[in-house]
């Protein structure tokens, strides 16, 4: 008579639980830096539009307001990315609101008799994006970091050192993490993000 074998009991030995952990470790080595650079190239998508939103606002400000508005982009000391402020001018009072001169508003809280026009700047801060070694910016024309609207909502073409265009690309530490991204404004003061590599007729192209 044969004997009865016992049927293998549930469950993994020993080796088979080494191999299954050590094609998950390298699962993971290969996965992680896909990941890494897809949650990189996201938070490079939410700047393009944290910047888009702010020159969005100037214009409809000064649109809204029948005021003169800029955007001022300054650097934050902890990343080394730029913060911007909106600031507003009123013409009606004989202020000429250009680059040098013109009574802007601020970020101070305002006295109590301080009439019109009586607005606040409106200032955000970068501090959540990465730092620049990971993500850096680039301004056209080189080191441009303000822009002008009138009040029709146009760019002020008075100020020839206005910024036209703000790319975002990776830093020396991330190369090649995600593709550059830019902001780009039109004269008509329109602000959109569009892929900088692309013809400018193309559906992502950036204006002209």
């Amino acid at each position: 008579m044969r004997p009865v074998t016992r049927a293998r009991s549930a469950g993994f030995t020993l080796v088979e639980a080494a191999v299954v952990v050590a094609v998950m470790g390298i699962l993971l080595a290969v996965g992680m830096p896909s990941m890494s650079n897809l949650i990189l190239g996201r938070k490079a998508a939410a700047a393009a539009v944290f910047y888009q939103e702010g020159l969005t606002l100037a214009r409809n400000q000064a649109i809204a307001r029948n005021v003169h508005s800029r955007l001022v982009l300054t650097e934050n000391a902890a990343n080394g990315q730029m913060d911007w402020r909106m600031d507003l001018c009123d013409p009606s009072n004989g202020d000429p609101c250009d680059a040098e001169n013109g009574t802007w508003s601020g970020t101070d809280p305002l006295p109590a008799d301080a009439g019109d026009p009586g607005f606040l700047s409106v200032q955000r801060s970068a501090v959540a994006m990465p730092s620049s070694d990971e993500m850096t910016q680039g301004f056209a024309p080189s080191g441009a970091t303000t822009i002008y609207f009138t009040p029709l909502g146009w760019v002020d073409a008075r100020i020839p050192a206005r910024l036209q265009r703000l790319t975002i690309s990776p830093g020396p530490q991330r190369r090649g993490a995600f593709k550059p991204l830019a902001v780009a404004v039109t004269l008509a003061g329109v602000a959109s993000v569009c892929d900088p590599d692309a013809a400018v007729h193309a559906a992502r192209g950036c204006p002209p």
